[in-house]
């Protein structure tokens, strides 16, 4: 990708469209039946007790993708961690490198506030994303469908161009 990615966090303000991101990722997804969240639940978990956080890639002034995550915590490493529960790109911004910065910023995020490691998990049957996050150094943990950043890799991918 050429241009640069810009990064915005999420505002109160920004309630609906985190919804409607969380929404069209669970159609891609074929659990859009499964999404219970509503505004005002988001707002209370996110912005209320902040227990999550989401930040935006934007073109321009428009947002096209997001990541929401929150820190977890591993008793062998002795520290926090980053947990990415969503990450999601609009249909006609993928391939373009979104989700590549938007991992970026995470791993940057992550190495920032000292934690040990960035992780999430994926659909088996979702091998673009598998393929993507393999080609960036994550590595599938052993009996889990969960992936992980850490140490050297999670130190250059915050590096990286």
């Amino acid at each position: 990708m050429s241009t640069h990615v810009a990064f915005r966090s999420a505002e109160r303000k920004d309630v609906p469209l985190i919804l409607r991101f969380i929404k069209e990722l669970a159609d891609y997804e074929g659990m859009l039946d499964e999404v219970v969240a509503d505004e005002a639940t988001l707002e209370e978990w996110l912005f209320d007790k902040e227990k999550a956080e989401v930040i935006f890639a934007l073109q321009g002034e428009e947002e096209v993708g997001f990541a929401l995550f929150f820190h977890n915590f591993s008793t062998f490493l002795g520290r926090a961690g980053v947990y990415l529960e969503d990450l999601y790109v609009k249909p006609e911004r993928r391939g373009k490198g979104y989700g590549k910065a938007l991992l970026k910023k995470l791993a940057s995020i992550a190495v920032e506030r000292g934690c040990g490691r960035l992780e999430w998990w994926c659909l088996d049957w979702n091998k673009p994303s598998i393929d993507f996050y393999l080609s960036l150094g994550a590595e599938p943990m052993a009996d889990w469908t969960v992936y992980r950043i850490a140490g050297d890799t999670l130190t250059q991918l915050a590096k990286a161009d």
